[in-house]
């Protein structure tokens, strides 16, 4: 439809010319983000922030890095406030899109829970009358990049509330709205279901792995004599015996190889989100089968854990400096892996390994004096037929989760210029 007029027009994304604020029924409109719902920023007022009496309390505590890594909602976080964090805070509601405007800008999820968040994320509470809070978070996608362009030139880049209502993003009427968010979040719905497959998954394989070798309640147990606190034909050795620590694997710079970096280590889940190819870059060297440990606070303390299995056979990989690789060597890959996440270790051997001040770090050298239980190999291999399962079956939903999320990205931009009618 072509119009002539001496008004300023504004061409939406779809084609449709927007003549002083009047739009054709059914047409998209641009709009303000302020019109369609509230929005404000999150709030973290005591300083300094790390203060170790505001954590680890009930409420739940969502960062940038959650929201980075949710899909359509935020369904895990890996930090809470205590009373006096939350006091210093706000509760936004179940509902609530988060938009984050440092760090990694112009990310968005839904919280699936009530949540506070600090102020590097705004919230934005949609009028349901106006808007479908799905579908706002998906139009978000598709201008993700332009927000980013606007909140570049400072010394750090971040998007302030100005910017963000400068801006106007296309919205068509609310029964269409409904109808993409529909179509969308059923992708999400079925990455989310795998998501919590893949959870139950490894807990699954942990759950044995302590059942067996923390608690010694493995088979034929009651067999076995106890001798000086260990199991009969059990091994008690030094952790480099059992388990290499940052094995070395030739690879040159300037060879392409893919590349791990720390933020796509999980507090909660083996799953190593994204992982990129590309050349030129030192860093920890890996393979498929080995577990990448975080080595520094807090990463080290929230768990940041690996496990490498998306990579062809014969390829390589290298990461940030900032994790230690584990490669199985005396015990078998499932065994590393479940290893490392178990409390012990964490609890009593890593954090008696870091200083008491400073930017704390695990050393290779920190493992040559811990002890670790090696079982009879048939025990061993007992464990890796039971648990293997398991993570393969992990892997083929993570590579479903891929493929979804490809089908997904490659349909939202042709819902949102109208390519694909909803």
């Amino acid at each position: 439809m072509t119009v002539l007029c001496d008004e300023p027009a504004q061409i939406c994304a779809r084609g449709t010319c927007i003549v002083a604020g009047v739009e054709d029924a059914g047409k998209w409109q641009a709009t303000r983000l302020d019109e369609l719902g509230v929005l404000a920023r999150g709030r973290s007022r005591h300083r300094p922030r790390d203060a170790a009496h505001l954590y680890g309390g009930p409420h739940p505590f969502v960062q940038t890095g959650d929201i980075k890594h949710a899909g359509l909602y935020v369904s895990e976080y890996s930090q809470s406030y205590s009373e006096a964090g939350l006091e210093q805070s706000k509760m936004w509601p179940r509902g609530t899109l988060c938009i984050t405007i440092a760090a990694n800008i112009g990310d968005t999820a839904i919280l699936g829970f009530d949540a506070c968040f600090p102020d590097s994320v705004i919230g934005f509470l949609a009028d349901e009358t106006k808007c479908d809070t799905r579908f706002i978070k998906y139009r978000f996608d598709t201008v993700k990049q332009q927000f980013q362009q606007v909140s570049q030139g400072a010394a750090q880049d971040n998007l302030s509330m100005e910017k963000l209502l400068a801006l106007k993003i296309e919205v068509p009427p609310l029964a269409t709205q409904h109808r993409i968010a529909t179509i969308l979040s059923a992708y999400d719905d079925l990455i989310d279901n795998n998501s919590r497959r893949i959870t139950l998954l490894e807990q699954a394989a942990r759950h044995l792995y302590e059942e067996w070798f923390v608690r010694l309640k493995f088979p034929g147990h009651e067999r076995t004599r106890i001798v000086n606190g260990v199991p009969e034909r059990w091994e008690k050795v030094f952790m480099p015996e059992a388990i290499e620590i940052n094995p070395t694997t030739r690879l040159s710079d300037d060879e392409e190889h893919w590349w791990v970096e720390m933020a796509e280590l999980a507090t909660d889940s083996m799953v190593i989100q994204n992982a990129v190819k590309r050349d030129g870059r030192s860093g920890s060297k890996f393979r498929n089968g080995d577990t990448l440990l975080a080595r520094i606070t807090p990463c080290l303390e929230n768990g940041k854990t690996g496990y490498v299995d998306f990579m062809s056979d014969g390829e390589a990989g290298r990461g940030s400096t900032e994790f230690i690789v584990l490669r199985s060597k005396r015990v078998t890959r499932e065994f590393v892996y479940c290893f490392a996440r178990t409390y012990h270790f964490r609890e009593h051997a890593i954090k008696s390994m870091i200083g008491a001040s400073g930017r704390q770090r695990v050393q290779e050298r920190c493992f040559d004096e811990f002890r670790v239980f090696v079982p009879p190999e048939s025990l061993l291999s007992l464990f890796a037929e039971s648990a293997a399962p398991c993570f393969q079956q992990i892997k083929t939903l993570h590579s479903q989760n891929k493929q979804l999320r490809v089908a997904r990205d490659h349909l939202l931009p042709r819902l949102m210029s109208g390519e694909v009618a909803a």
